[in-house]
């Protein structure tokens, strides 16, 4: 029997176990990948955090590079597992969990080689589950290469021939610029209404002036802040227009359907298109777990991470879970702070 069990051995997750070993609470992380920081070294190759060290600190050990640094995948993952070497967290790796339900006050977290049981569970495995693809996917020829930007790594996994981006987000625009710099035709598919904000401003880094202004602050349940959250967020460090303005790029707006000899686009159709990367983004699954409610983003009711629905059961790492910056590498640990002192009161008044 463990006081607490978190599932999820990313940032969010990591914050968390830092905070109870503070009050040396008898916990354990469960993973279902192998080895630390396997999500992130998942991500395509040239891929770098849009944040500069001095916003990617986790609670207790700092990000070991020079201010204003844009760390790469690689250095992400190594101070992962830097940090959890340095405060020797426990972790089990390669569990699944199938299902959480709490059972006469006692949680029962299932995964696909045992069982485990807690007083207490805290749910730190992101908001990134299910890659989302476009029902039309399948109505497309066999002999075209489709990778989803989960499994994107670069241009070398495609074959010879046109190429089409899909998504207009963080993730589409830095994998359209990275296979368009190739020389290659790229057709891209999403809005044409991309925002789109450099990643310095006035010698200032966009994070310094998000600090500045009180951006990354403001709260979901503000009015400023439900108007934030439910927008468009905008394409960071990517200077959009020069792109689509380059020659071999061809701005097709959305994707409209799909056959074995072409694709519509609201802009047309083309036929010569022998690579697809869809940068559609992903769907949440947290359907596992037992007895919870749903928001209309289908992630699970809360407040502040708090469940609306099961004494004990804590979120963590979701987007906006309180503010902008809940699901960032260096704005969870409010976040962590947070559930760590209601846990504790909550403690106290048992």
């Amino acid at each position: 029997m463990k006081d607490f069990i978190i599932i999820g051995a990313g940032q969010s997750g990591l914050s968390m176990a830092y905070n109870l070993a503070q009050t040396n609470s008898n916990y354990l992380v469960l993973d279902a990948n192998e080895h630390i920081g396997a999500p992130w070294l998942k991500r395509w190759d040239s891929l770098t955090l849009f944040t500069p060290t001095e916003y990617n600190h986790l609670p207790g050990m700092k990000f070991p590079f020079p201010k204003g640094y844009y760390p790469n995948k690689y250095e992400v993952a190594d101070y992962l597992k830097s940090y959890v070497e340095h405060f020797n967290i426990p972790i089990e790796f390669n569990q699944k969990v199938t299902s959480v339900t709490k059972v006469d006050g006692v949680f029962e977290v299932t995964t696909a080689k045992e069982q485990f049981k807690s007083k207490q569970v805290i749910i730190a495995t992101g908001p990134f589950h299910t890659p989302y693809t476009p029902p039309c996917h399948t109505d497309i020829a066999e002999d075209v290469t489709q990778l989803h930007s989960e499994n994107y790594k670069n241009p070398n996994q495609l074959q010879d021939g046109d190429c089409l981006v899909v998504g207009a987000g963080d993730s589409g625009v830095q994998i359209l610029s990275e296979i368009a710099d190739t020389g290659r035709k790229v057709h891209f598919s999403g809005t044409d209404n991309i925002k789109a904000i450099p990643q310095t401003f006035l010698g200032k880094t966009l994070w310094w002036w998000f600090t500045k202004i009180g951006f990354l602050s403001v709260n979901r349940y503000s009015k400023i802040g439900q108007w934030l959250s439910k927008g468009v967020q905008p394409v960071i460090g990517t200077d959009v227009k020069s792109l689509l303005a380059k020659d071999n790029v061809i701005h097709m707006g959305r994707t409209l359907s799909a056959d074995e000899t072409s694709i519509t686009f609201q802009k047309g159709s083309v036929s010569s298109i022998k690579n697809i990367i869809w940068a559609t983004g992903f769907k949440p699954n947290f359907f596992w777990i037992d007895g919870i409610s749903f928001d209309e983003m289908n992630y699970p009711s809360n407040y502040r991470g708090v469940s609306n629905d099961i004494e004990g059961l804590y979120f963590i790492g979701l987007p906006w879970l309180y503010t902008r910056g809940s699901a960032t590498l260096g704005g969870v640990w409010k976040d962590a702070d947070y559930l760590m002192n209601y846990i504790a009161k909550n403690q106290q008044a048992a």
